[in-house]
């Protein structure tokens, strides 16, 4: 996902996102130990839209005080 869009989005559907983002790159790490993914990319890009996530969340934060 795109930072553009991210920051689009309220605090709190960031805040969901990430829950879905973490919970999904729990099963994805938990289907490549079992043989179910071969591609390591998606892993990859999925951990680094989680730490986009968590920067703009660190950001909105930051602003609102």
């Amino acid at each position: 996902m795109k930072t553009e869009e991210l920051r689009k989005k309220t605090l709190e559907e960031l805040n969901k996102l990430l829950i879905e983002s973490k919970k999904k790159l729990q099963d994805l790490k938990f289907d490549l130990s079992l043989g179910k993914v071969k591609n390591i990319n998606i892993v990859r890009e999925l951990k680094k839209d989680i730490a986009r996530i968590q920067t703009i969340i660190k950001e909105k934060n930051l602003n609102n005080k």
